[in-house]
C-alpha cells in the first residue's frame, strides 16, 4: 500500500508539472505582454556597449528583443539615484526610444532613491521624514508628474506599478504592513492608483509582489489590500525559481490569484542563467550552480527554462511574462548600485539574454 500511495503522488506530481511545462492547449489564452525589463539598458548605451544578434551582426538591442517576439519594455523609475540613471529624466529619454520601435511601456515605480524590494523599502530622501498624511501627497504628486511628463512627449506608460515588489508594503516605515494593518499601504496605493487615472484612464496599474512563492503569502497580502478599498487592474509577480519554488506551484499561485481577485495575472519579473561564469568583479547575484528543472546553465538551459515559465503562466492563465534585465550584460561603469555605479559591477551578467561579448542568445523566444 505504501509503495502504491508513493507512486499515485509521484504520478500526481508528475503530471502537474507536465501540465505546468508544456504548450497551453487551443483554447487557452495566449500571452499578449511579452517583456523586458531594459532598465540597466540606456547606461550601456551610454558607455559605448555593443548588441549583436546571434550570428553576430551589430544591431539595435530593442530590434534583437523585438525580433525575438518581445512587444514591451519595462523601466523603473527612481526618485533622485545618486547615478543620475532610472530617475525622470533618463525614463523620459528611454520612454522615447521604446515607443518609436513599436513597443508598449510599463513604468515601474520604486518610490525611492535607490533598489526596493521585499527586504528594502527606503523612502527618497527628500520624502524620509514625511508623515503618512504627507507620503500620500508625495506619491499622489510624483506619479502624475512622472506619467504626464510621458504622456507631454507622446509616450504614455500602457501600464504602472504602483510599488516594486511590496511583500510587506513600501516606503518604510510609514508603509509598512505590521501586525497585518494593511491601512497605511492601502492609503499610498490609492494614491498612486488615483494618479495614474487622473494623468490616462487608459494606462493599467499593476500592484506587484514577489509572492509566487506561497499562495497563502499572495491571499494574505492581495486580501489585505481588497479589504482596504484598494484598486487595481493586475495583479503582478516576480518568478525565480531559484527562490520561488516549482513551476507547479507558480501555476497554482497564479491559477489561483486569478480566479480570487478576477484580474488578470503577469509574472512581471524572471530570469535564468546562460553560465556559471562571472564575466566581471561583482559575484553574480545567482551562482550558475542553482540550476531548477534539470536545465543547464547554458544557452539551451536558459531558452528552454524560459519557455517552460512562459507555458506555466499561459495555461495558469496569466496574459503576460517579463524577463529581468535581458540586456544587463557586463561593462564597465555600468554597476548595480546608484551611489557608487563606477565602482560596482554587474551581478546579473550570467543571467542575461546577451553574452560577455554582446552577442544575444537565439534560444530565448516570447511566445503568445
Amino acid at each position: 500500500m505504501r509503495t502504491s500511495l508513493r507512486a499515485l503522488i509521484g504520478s500526481a506530481i508528475a503530471a502537474v508539472t507536465l501540465m505546468a511545462m508544456n504548450p497551453a492547449p487551443a483554447q487557452a489564452a495566449s500571452l499578449t505582454m511579452l517583456g523586458a525589463d531594459v532598465s540597466s539598458l540606456q547606461r550601456t548605451l551610454d558607455l559605448g556597449g555593443k548588441y549583436y544578434t546571434a550570428a553576430g551582426a551589430a544591431a539595435d538591442p530593442y530590434d534583437i528583443l523585438k525580433g525575438a517576439g518581445a512587444n514591451y519594455m519595462r523601466l523603473r523609475v527612481w526618485n533622485n539615484p545618486a547615478s543620475g540613471y532610472n530617475n525622470k529624466a533618463k525614463v523620459l529619454q528611454q520612454a522615447k526610444a521604446i515607443k518609436a520601435k513599436g513597443l508598449k511601456l510599463l513604468v515601474d515605480f520604486h518610490y525611492s532613491d535607490t533598489w526596493a524590494d521585499p527586504g528594502k523599502q527606503y523612502p527618497p530622501a527628500a520624502w524620509s521624514s514625511h508623515t503618512l498624511a504627507q507620503l500620500q501627497t508625495d506619491v499622489y504628486n510624483y506619479t502624475y508628474d512622472v506619467c504626464t511628463a510621458l504622456k507631454s512627449q507622446g509616450t504614455t506608460p500602457d501600464s504602472v506599478q504602483i510599488g516594486n515588489e511590496i511583500n510587506v508594503g513600501m516606503l518604510w516605515p510609514a508603509g509598512k504592513v505590521t501586525n497585518s494593518n494593511f491601512a497605511p499601504l492601502a492609503s499610498l496605493l490609492k494614491s498612486g492608483y488615483n494618479a495614474t487615472k487622473a494623468c490616462n484612464s487608459g494606462t493599467q496599474v499593476m500592484i506587484h509582489t514577489a509572492d509566487a512563492d506561497s499562495d497563502a503569502n499572495a491571499r494574505w497580502f492581495y486580501d489585505g489590500i481588497k479589504a482596504q478599498g484598494v484598486s487595481w487592474d493586475i495583479t503582478a509577480l516576480s518568478y525565480y525559481c531559484m527562490w520561488h519554488g516549482t513551476l507547479a506551484n507558480l501555476y497554482n499561485v497564479i491559477a489561483d490569484v486569478k480566479s480570487r481577485y478576477g484580474k488578470p495575472v503577469v509574472v512581471v519579473e524572471t530570469a535564468y542563467m546562460y553560465t556559471t561564469a562571472n564575466a566581471d568583479g561583482e559575484t553574480n547575484s545567482i551562482p550558475g550552480t542553482t540550476t531548477c528543472d534539470g536545465q543547464p546553465a547554458t544557452k539551451a538551459g536558459q531558452g528552454t527554462e524560459f519557455t517552460w515559465i512562459q507555458n506555466t503562466a499561459r495555461n495558469a492563465g496569466a496574459i503576460g511574462v517579463f524577463y529581468w534585465e535581458p540586456t544587463w550584460y557586463a561593462i564597465a561603469g555600468n554597476g548595480w548600485d546608484p551611489a557608487n555605479i563606477n565602482g560596482t559591477g554587474d551581478g546579473w551578467d550570467n543571467m542575461a539574454t546577451f553574452d560577455a561579448t554582446g552577442k544575444f542568445n537565439s534560444n530565448v523566444k516570447w511566445t503568445a
